[in-house]
């Protein structure tokens, strides 16, 4: 299981590879930092996670379509329905083919998600048996390489958008879901009658 030693040796090596470190609060992880790789202002942020209760590390990081491109891809669906899922076909493939773990959010019509695509994100697990610096680095690597992949896929496809991102179809329902469950509910109502007989 995780200990500070675990905590205090990852926050080490990405800090000796000067990458920018932040925490954030989460109630189910030892640790989650939040970290940009590679370093400098066109690095993307990833996710260091340590949850509590395991033996591992792991490291993902969240794409959010632009706008634009999801306006494109609309088009595109209604145009030539099978071309587009041809292609969204391919780019499942091609996070396959990057061997590691990726999920994709798309667009609803009702309960049918035909698209666009909105987001994905990619990520991969590190057991503590295989935790080196090595490990952590080539880790990092390969996301990054994997949403490059993704992203300029999208563009030469999809041009490059608007400079915004777009919705999230799932993130809203999430957020509605979440919202729901934390509302109170209304107190109970006792009737009573203060009438003496």
């Amino acid at each position: 299981m995780v200990d500070s030693g675990h905590v205090q040796q990852i926050r080490q090596w990405l800090a000796s590879e000067r990458l920018e470190i932040r925490d954030k609060n989460d109630p189910r992880a030892e640790a989650h930092l939040l970290v940009r790789y590679p370093p400098g202002p066109q690095g993307h942020m990833f996710a260091v996670v340590l949850p509590k209760g395991r033996d591992l590390v792991f490291v993902s990081s969240m794409t959010r379509v632009d706008l634009g491109q999801q306006e494109q891809m609309k088009e595109h669906m209604n145009e030539e329905p099978e071309v587009w899922s041809e292609w969204v076909h391919e780019c499942r493939l091609s996070l396959m083919r990057a061997e590691l773990d990726w999920g994709i959010h798309m667009g609803h019509n009702g309960k049918e998600k035909p698209g666009p695509l909105q987001a994905f994100n990619v990520s991969l697990p590190i057991w503590f048996d295989g935790l080196t610096k090595n490990a952590l680095m080539h880790s990092l690597r390969r996301l990054w390489l994997a949403k490059l992949s993704m992203i300029h896929e999208i563009k030469f496809a999809y041009g490059p958008g608007k400079g915004e991102p777009g919705p999230v179809d799932d993130w809203a329902n999430q957020k509605k879901r979440k919202q729901s469950e934390e509302t109170p509910p209304e107190p109970a109502q006792i009737e009573y009658n203060d009438m003496m007989p």
